[in-house]
């Protein structure tokens, strides 16, 4: 029976989880919930980054999905304890990857780009605290970096400069491990690599939580195995525009681009945000 592995990002950064996940179980279907119309999530407040995180949760529920995935680090910190809390399906959020950055050091010095909403969540604190006492951990926040990735600023000279405001005072430093804590930033992979060097690992969370889904949906029974006989289906949904999602996967070489549609959600003129709904178009 077709029961997917829910997906959601406040945009398209969450493509980068979705990509480790259906590489390492390549039975699973899934779907994809980019909620772009919202995005940034990085500056808001935790009220309403947890009052979309609910909603998204919730249509995701109705499309039958069995694990829910907060693929979205500034959700993550805000949301998760609270989704955890409502939901009775399993979920699995994200941590930048400072403990694996700070058992790999050499020089004891590791770099993290992330958002503000991230660095004020518990889950960072308390890997930050514990991994961090003998390593000095230089943090950037960049908040400018998601609306140029989402409007498709992959590469040339704007992100370059922005690249190199937030760059340079970690490259002061002699760091050879750069964490980054935001599922936006692995789509600039490349074009961080070669400003840093390839002296310095980059490192994101996408295959922990790959191997974190494999874990729980084996521990509850409900992993898909070739034996099954069902094809992976894989359908995707924003609340921006469609086109921008099939620009972001043709990017990323995956051109079964045309199960696309769009949640249009209202959100009331004063700004009730407990009370938002979704409907469901298909472009």
């Amino acid at each position: 029976m077709y029961h997917p592995i829910g997906i959601f990002d406040s945009g398209v950064g969450g493509l980068t989880v979705w990509q480790h996940i259906i590489r390492h179980l390549p039975h699973e279907s899934t779907i994809y919930v980019a909620d772009s119309y919202h995005c940034p999530y990085g500056t808001r407040p935790a009220h309403e980054i947890i009052s979309f995180s609910r909603e998204i949760v919730s249509f995701l529920l109705k499309q039958e999905c069995k694990l829910i995935v907060v693929a979205c680090n500034t959700a993550s910190a805000a949301a998760l304890t609270e989704l955890r809390n409502v939901f009775s399906v399993p979920i699995v959020g994200l941590e930048p990857a400072i403990k694996p950055a700070a058992l790999a050091t050499k020089t004891g010095y590791v770099g993290l780009l992330a958002t503000e909403g991230t660095l004020l969540g518990t889950l960072f604190q308390q890997t930050s605290q514990r991994y961090t006492q003998q390593i000095h951990l230089h943090i950037e926040t960049a908040h400018d970096l998601v609306p140029l990735i989402e409007a498709g600023e992959l590469s040339g000279n704007t992100i370059r400069h922005t690249l190199h405001r937030y760059l340079e005072p970690m490259l002061r430093y002699p760091i050879d491990q750069l964490v980054l804590g935001c599922t936006h930033y692995p789509l600039l992979d490349s074009t961080i690599q070669a400003m840093v060097g390839n002296n310095v690992a980059i490192l994101d969370s996408g295959l922990a939580v790959a191997c974190q889904v494999e874990r729980l949906l084996i521990k509850h029974d409900i992993k898909m195995e070739s034996k099954h006989g069902f094809d992976s289906k894989h359908k995707f949904y924003t609340t921006g525009q469609p086109q921008q999602i099939r620009t972001f996967l043709k990017f990323m070489k995956y051109h079964d681009n045309n199960n696309i549609g769009q949640l249009l959600w209202r959100v009331k003129a004063c700004l009730d945000m407990n009370k938002q709904a979704f409907s469901l178009q298909k472009s």
